[in-house]
């Protein structure tokens, strides 16, 4: 399957949402488009010059989630090859393929056109960051299918982590988002995901993400772990390219 774009789609009870939308809007300083869909359900974050690669969906009910979309030629075919490799289809449509890993997390197969992934983002304080990476979250006992599941999906090699909870696949450079894979201290339960930033100085964007509402909920080396209106996110030494 050929991918030649990601986005990240931070799914928001009614309820969640206003505030939700608000506060990524904020800490991204893009600007913020739609509302789209049959209902108005949909907005995007666009950044200068570049395409949307991080959006919102209001749902109808349930709790908040993150998914992803992958932009393929032809979304039908590539849903018959998620199938094939463990995928369950939850929503069959030629525009928008809705299918579930093995472990639930949820993804889409659409065909919007997209290119030029977007800077990292150069704040006053000197510090550059972006958020660019969906980290798939996955509880001990799904572990190895869902590594072979995302790789057998999309066709790229796993690369193993120094540490050994961490995976990441070979970051494809028209794409504007990395996926890293995580493996949870926990023995069972569904497959989830979140947002990672990179940024050259974590105090400093530490900073200037609780300026904007976010808390700080631990400290590890390499990362923060934050929390605020959109739910968990982390903050990581990662160099933003």
């Amino acid at each position: 399957m050929d991918v030649f774009w990601l986005a990240a789609l931070l799914d928001f009870s009614p309820e969640h949402y206003p505030a939700a939308v608000a506060h990524w809007q904020r800490l991204t300083d893009y600007e913020l488009r739609g509302p789209v869909g049959e209902r108005g359900e949909f907005q995007g974050l666009r950044p200068p010059g570049h395409p949307t690669f991080l959006a919102f969906q209001r749902l109808d009910d349930g709790p908040d989630r993150v998914h992803l979309d992958l932009h393929v030629a032809d979304p039908a075919s590539a849903a018959e090859a998620a199938v094939a490799v463990g995928a369950t289809m939850i929503i069959e449509s030629p525009e928008c393929e809705v299918l579930a890993s093995p472990g639930g997390l949820l993804f889409c197969l659409v065909s919007d056109p997209a290119s030029d992934p977007a800077p990292a983002t150069t704040w006053p304080q000197g510090q550059r960051s972006i958020a660019d990476q969906l980290c798939i979250d996955i509880p001990d006992e799904r572990w190895d299918r869902e590594v072979a599941f995302w790789s057998a999906l999309t066709g790229w090699r796993v690369q193993p982590s120094v540490e050994k909870e961490f995976a990441s696949f070979h970051r494809d450079p028209r794409l504007p988002l990395r996926i890293l894979l995580q493996r949870l201290d926990e023995p069972t339960g569904p497959v989830r995901a979140h947002l990672d930033w990179a940024t050259d100085d974590r105090d400093a964007e530490t900073v200037r993400h609780q300026a904007l509402g976010s808390e700080v909920v631990r400290r590890r080396p390499g990362w923060t772990v934050m929390n605020g209106p959109g739910g968990l996110y982390c903050i990581t030494d990662r160099v933003p390219r």
